[in-house]
């Protein structure tokens, strides 16, 4: 049975726009051995293509099947609740695509669901519709909930503010497509063909993919190299399979690759 990878990509094969040294070797050894592997995020901007060439110019030249986002989950998700059903949509890109590519057609009145991603081109008055829209009786969706990382000149406010701005004044608790939640955790791993015991997740945070992973019954993988430090292990109540300091360290087979 083939065993495979799931992993993060920002604070494990880069920072930012910077590369962390030997993500590149890393990768270029699983393409070498064959080995299954999708780089799973929970951006929800970027399209597969723009995650891509995102890659490439860090010198890590993947496929667009080695991809999988929180908006592909949430677009097979939103299929499979009301096939052929309709959004209002406030977020880019990526998620606007992956909505379109499952049949949900993007509305501007009486939704089915209204679906937050990432983004910055929708307006206060934006939000207030979506609000009227889930008083009405859409759905509210989130394609994940990870928080701004609240350093001074950030780009992106941080869906979990933005989530936690409707909810309030909705009164209606959103539902989270993403990271740690299973409904993307699963469909990753089903995506590339992979049993739950054959499935491993490498990642840097332990709030998102350490935890999902450990819910779901994966092995994991934590990597030192993005947000999360040594000494922040002691405050979880579950642990890794493994801790290492970048990608680079680990070797294959992994020890639990029987």
């Amino acid at each position: 049975m083939a065993k495979g990878l799931l992993i993060d990509m920002d604070g494990v094969v880069y920072g930012g726009d910077i590369l962390i040294p030997g993500a590149d070797e890393f990768i270029a050894m699983l393409l070498a051995k064959d080995i299954p592997f999708m780089f799973m995020t929970n951006n929800s901007q970027r399209t597969r293509l723009e995650a891509v060439r995102k890659l490439k110019k860090l010198g890590i030249n993947v496929d667009v099947k080695h991809i999988y986002t929180s908006a592909m989950a949430t677009g097979k998700f939103l299929a499979g609740q009301i096939p052929n059903g309709s959004a209002y949509v406030l977020g880019e890109g990526g998620l606007l695509t992956s909505l379109h590519e499952n049949g949900i057609s993007l509305v501007e009145t009486d939704p089915d669901f209204v679906v937050l991603g990432e983004g910055r081109n929708f307006t206060l008055e934006m939000v207030q519709r979506a609000v009227d829209m889930i008083l009405a009786g859409a759905k509210f969706i989130t394609t994940n909930r990870d928080p701004s990382p609240k350093k001074a000149g950030w780009s992106n406010l941080g869906i979990a503010a933005t989530t936690a701005m409707i909810e309030e004044a909705s009164g209606i608790k959103a539902f989270v497509i993403g990271k740690p939640g299973p409904v993307m955790m699963r469909s990753a791993r089903k995506a590339l063909g992979l049993e739950t015991a054959d499935t491993t997740v490498i990642g840097d945070t332990m709030d998102t993919d350490i935890q999902g992973g450990v819910q779901m019954g994966y092995k994991t993988i934590l990597t030192l190299s993005g947000i999360t430090r040594k000494e922040d292990l002691i405050k979880y109540a579950f642990k890794p399979d493994m801790v290492v300091t970048s990608v680079n360290e680990i070797r294959l087979p992994l020890p639990w690759w029987d």
